[in-house]
């Protein structure tokens, strides 16, 4: 059972009760609070991520051969 959970949507994004419209379309580097919000590792960053969408970092992880 999850106490806060990020949710996803067409034009949506919501941060426990908060919901807004999303920045990007992919959802990556979503600001809350001085974190940036990384949609494939569900999870918060100190710092936004280099890549500009889901595909650019699928792209660099196949490259690299990291999943």
């Amino acid at each position: 059972m999850a106490l806060w959970k990020v949710k996803t949507g067409d034009d949506f994004i919501s941060f426990g009760e908060e919901t807004r419209r999303k920045l990007t379309p992919s959802a990556c580097n979503e600001p809350f609070k001085g974190r940036f919000w990384c949609p494939r590792k569900q999870w918060f960053f100190r710092e936004p991520c280099p890549f500009i969408n889901k595909r650019e970092c699928y792209n660099y992880r196949q490259i690299c051969g990291s999943y």
